[in-house]
């Protein structure tokens, strides 16, 4: 059922930790959920989860999510649009708007080439562009990647569906993907508040036929897979399947819009993030760090889950 916002809980935003590899809590791993944020330039940040790397000019080793544009098109639209966790929490993916082989970090990848790409959904002729959305396989080498017209590649050892390539075009620009925990079907989720499954993955329910105050930005995914939450640049939540709504920033003023929403490791929460760094959590997704009123270099685009404890 969906249950449009109506609450909305304002939390205070405290200054940003990063956690590395390294670190942990005395006396073992620490049982607490945490989260990555990503922005533009590709800089991580990293609460209550271990940092594994960026994908800044200067960090990354290759493919940074700054490198050169195709001829014609402007340096500055040239960016890391998500961040996609492996299902253990043992690595992470970026990518960059421009290219369909994303940077792996930690134990994600190893990185596959082009060849490695096989489409998925084919919407109609395009360029190769603005990609935005990401989602990892089960193995954590391989991927799902979206662009905003909806092109579906499947990447490293993700394979193709059993009904083959599909053709289905949007109405409005696609903005997100997420897998199914067994890896053999994925959502996507359009502006508008379309929802479109694909393999094993359950239709339950969308926003497409809704008058919205705000574009949706984002679809997360239930642990068990029945249910998922949208979210949109005003902050609102909207739940189906058994995706339990637990508040949103629907209603409330805020400082920069949302761009993403990252489901807790038990399903009964969420956390929802903004350009400016802000972090905002609710039900049993605690609150660890944002970097709201840090100094970035570029603007945040995106926010994941870490589904395991810090190493100790």
């Amino acid at each position: 059922m969906v249950r449009r916002t109506l609450t909305a809980v304002v939390l205070g935003l405290v200054a940003a930790v990063l956690i590395a590899p390294t670190q942990g809590g005395a006396g073992g791993p620490s049982p607490v959920p945490g989260y990555w944020l990503v922005g533009g330039d590709g800089g991580v940040f990293a609460f209550n989860a271990p940092f594994y790397g960026s994908g800044t000019p200067s960090a990354a080793q290759s493919a940074p999510c700054g490198f050169p544009p195709p001829l014609l098109y402007d340096y500055q639209h040239v960016f890391c649009t998500a961040i996609a966790p492996t299902p253990s929490g043992s690595g992470y993916w970026l990518v960059n708007v421009w290219d369909p082989t994303a940077i792996p970090f930690g134990q994600a990848g190893p990185q596959p080439s082009r060849s490695a790409c096989t489409v998925l959904n084919q919407p109609g002729y395009q360029p190769e562009s603005n990609w935005t959305g990401l989602a990892s396989s089960n193995s954590g080498a391989g991927y799902w990647l979206v662009s905003e017209l909806g092109l579906v590649m499947g990447c490293g050892d993700v394979k193709p569906l059993p009904s083959g390539p599909t053709t289905l075009r949007f109405n409005a620009p696609v903005v997100g993907i997420a897998a199914t925990p067994d890896g053999m079907g994925y959502w996507l989720v359009g502006a508008d508040g379309g929802v479109f499954a694909f393999g094993d993955a359950r239709f339950a329910g969308s926003m497409g036929d809704r008058s919205l105050n705000a574009p949706i930005v984002g679809i997360a995914a239930t642990p068990d897979g029945k249910g998922y939450w949208l979210a949109a640049s005003d902050g609102g939540v909207f739940s189906f399947g058994d995706a339990a709504y637990a508040g949103s920033m629907g209603g409330s003023r805020l400082n920069a819009p949302i761009v993403g929403i990252a489901g807790s490791p038990d399903g009964k929460g969420y956390w929802l993030a903004a350009t400016d760094g802000g972090v905002f959590s609710f039900g049993t997704a605690p609150f660890g760090g944002s970097m709201a009123g840090k100094a970035l270099a570029d603007p945040i685009t995106g926010i994941a889950a870490y589904p395991g404890p810090i190493p100790g």
